[in-house]
């Protein structure tokens, strides 16, 4: 318990002291952030804001993790590794998309494929490693790894594993549109994973997964950086995360689910993520087959931008959706425990 505490603290703390001092450093090579030509008017008043401010928070988990486990009897663990270290090199991939975007003036970095191709590799390497180092279960799993327990075998599990982290990557990102938007949502879904890997560890005939305490550490590093960050990121926002800070922050997201075996459990917990990328699926395939638009504008926060919320109105209420999402998904996690026969 104490790891978790100093894990958290130690990274909210890094991450609120240290995002300012990148925000000069970045402000003195005048790295700015693009705006989408094709985004809410508005926003091109943002533009040449820092952004990369995702190093902040990646060097905050890091720590915090690292730090967690000095002076406890917590040992390292390869589960817990595996989720940092996916994080790092995630948020490599975007620090190398947001270096691009800056360098040639424009609001897109790498290429597509290339960016994905990127990100399937490092799900890749994660998934490979949960299988064969951390030995962590093959099954389906929505809150616990025998609920409904669909036994995947190591290769679908892998592409599943694939799926989930590069699909949380890229959701967190579409979400990352707003002041503290991402950041603040982030935070909630966390900390609801942190808990969750509490409470498996205190139950271990239960869930069946010895590293869980490990894992909880390296989501309250995650909470505490983001929370960190969101002070200097709140609108109006003086450092943007960029897809440093959002790649890393999904692949987290997912590689956690995996290994806490929640992952049907994500989708609830991260129910805000979930919604943004619908919106944008939807409209994507509204306008390709029907040549029409559901929404004024994808993702779903500009919408409601453009149907004339305040930005900070559209903050405030997402996040409120996104609390409500983590609390169910962390009420039904907790009710399938009531609900076992001989806890």
């Amino acid at each position: 318990m104490i790891a978790i505490f100093v894990a958290g603290g130690i990274a909210l703390l890094v991450s609120g002291f240290f995002t300012p001092i990148l925000l000069r450093s970045l402000t003195r090579r005048r790295i700015g952030q693009q705006i989408r030509e094709d985004g809410p008017a508005i926003h091109f008043t943002k533009a040449g804001t820092p952004t990369m401010g995702g190093i902040a928070i990646i060097l905050a988990v890091v720590a915090g993790y690292v730090l967690g486990h000095v002076g406890t009897h917590l040992q390292f663990t390869a589960s817990g590794s595996l989720v940092v270290g996916a994080v790092v090199l995630a948020g490599g991939i975007g620090l190398a998309d947001d270096q691009l975007s800056v360098r040639r003036a424009r609001s897109l970095g790498l290429n597509k494929r290339a960016k994905f191709l990127l990100q399937v590799l490092v799900a890749l390497g994660f998934a490979l490693g949960a299988v064969y180092w951390a030995h962590a279960h093959t099954t389906l799993s929505f809150t616990r790894y025998d609920e409904p327990g669909l036994a995947l075998g190591a290769g679908l599990w892998v592409v599943w594993a694939i799926f989930v982290i590069t699909a949380g990557s890229n959701a967190v990102n579409l979400t990352d549109g707003l002041d503290g938007l991402a950041a603040g949502s982030s935070a909630f879904s966390f900390t609801c994973l942190a808990l969750i890997g509490y409470w498996e560890i205190r139950h271990p005939a239960l869930y069946r997964v010895p590293n869980a305490l490990d894992l909880a550490v390296a989501a309250i590093a995650m909470a505490g950086a983001c929370v960190g960050f969101l002070w200097w990121n709140a609108a109006p926002a003086r450092i943007f995360m960029g897809d440093t800070g959002s790649l890393a922050i999904g692949a987290g997201l997912g590689c956690l689910a995996l290994l806490l075996n929640v992952q049907l459990l994500l989708p609830i917990i991260g129910g805000l993520f979930l919604v943004v990328t619908l919106s944008v699926i939807i409209q994507v395939v509204s306008f390709r087959v029907f040549h029409t638009r559901v929404f004024r504008m994808a993702p779903l926060h500009h919408h409601f931008e453009l149907a004339g919320w305040p930005e900070t109105t559209v903050i405030i209420r997402f996040w409120i959706f996104s609390a409500l999402c983590t609390a169910l998904g962390l009420g039904i996690f907790y009710a399938d425990f009531l609900g076992r026969p001989g806890r």
